[in-house]
């Protein structure tokens, strides 16, 4: 605190010659005295630590600073107190960048969830393909099947033919063999032709009736071979129809999503209303047009379900267009505040 007086002294004259210098010194040296018993046997003790020491003269200058000896501990408490902060600053950074990584590892998750779902649609699709191609097939298997057993019938139907040609020629020749034996006695040769004749006429008989029945056999055989293709048809189109139905309903449940999403209904609206609206697309699911076709009697809650199916760009509809065609070109659809939550 002295050598402070004495840099501040230099600024006017020698710290020497300073009258407030001396009187502190002299003031001093009668402290040390005071303190150390003016002991001569000690000349080397040093001075205390501080020394706080303050003239008054006749022009009652400004006191001189006073060493405070708690200087030291407010130091250390300030760079306790800095270095608490820098901690706390640290910790405040270490959470700021923990809430980053759990933010970027959040944002990592969703996009592997999101790649999985890709997956898991992409390999369905793919099972819908095979599962198709192998109806296919067997539909194709099946078609070649008839096709080789009507082959085979008909081969059938011609050898049997041919048999009955070649049966009818020997027949002839045996009957021209049997004339020419019995040409020596007329009657028995009459009576034997007659015979011969009826006998004939008979397995002629027997052979048309044989035909006929084959041929009814067969017709039959085609009948049932036509019902049990229209069957086959009937049973495709009816599973058809229920896979385009459900087709449908995941489609009627993406769109009833989409409006809810942008539906606000009003303050106003209650359980008990409900409009239905007709909604009709365009084939890129473009909307077409949108009209009332029962109303709740409140104009704005009839408005605010308007709103929200004019308000969605485009809604989601199959690439299928027969699906397309038979259950969204036109379709209606109810709001109402309790079903569609």
């Amino acid at each position: 605190m002295i050598g402070h007086e004495r840099d501040t002294g230099d600024k006017a004259q020698a710290p020497w010659k300073s009258p407030v210098a001396l009187s502190v010194f002299l003031h001093g040296l009668i402290l040390v005295v005071a303190l150390a018993g003016w002991s001569w046997t000690s000349p080397d003790n040093p001075p205390p630590p501080s020394i706080s020491a303050r003239l008054v003269t006749l022009a009652e200058p400004e006191p001189s600073p006073v060493v405070d000896t708690v200087d030291e501990p407010d130091r250390d408490q300030q760079r306790q107190k800095a270095q608490e902060e820098e901690q706390r600053r640290q910790e405040q950074e270490a959470e700021r960048r923990r809430q980053e990584e759990a933010r970027a590892e959040e944002a990592r998750q969703l996009q592997q969830q999101k790649e999985q779902e890709r997956k898991e649609q992409a390999e369905a699709e793919r099972e819908r393909e095979q599962q198709r191609i192998r109806e296919q097939q067997a539909a194709k298997e099946k078609a070649e099947a008839e096709a080789k057993e009507r082959a085979r019938q008909k081969a059938e139907a011609e050898r049997r033919e041919q048999e009955a040609a070649r049966q009818a020629a020997e027949e002839k020749r045996r009957a021209e063999e049997e004339q020419r034996r019995q040409e020596e006695a007329r009657k028995q040769r009459e009576e034997q032709e007659r015979l011969e004749a009826e006998r004939k006429r008979k397995e002629r008989e027997r052979q048309l009736r044989e035909s006929q029945l084959q041929a009814l056999a067969q017709e039959a055989a085609e009948q049932r071979e036509a019902e049990e293709r229209r069957h086959q048809e009937a049973a495709a189109a009816r599973a058809r129809q229920a896979q385009m139905l459900a087709e449908s309903e995941k489609y009627r449940a993406l769109i009833r999503d989409r409006l809810m999403k942008a539906w606000y209904p009003p303050a106003s609206a209650t359980s008990e209303m409900s409009t239905t609206l007709q909604i009709t697309l365009l084939p890129t699911g473009e909307l077409a047009s949108v009209t009332t076709v029962s109303g709740s009697g409140n104009t704005a809650f009839d408005n605010s379900a308007i709103s929200a199916a004019s308000s969605v760009g485009r809604y989601p509809v199959p690439e299928d267009q027969q699906l397309f065609e038979q259950y969204f070109r036109r379709f209606p659809i109810e709001f109402n505040p309790e079903n569609m939550q």
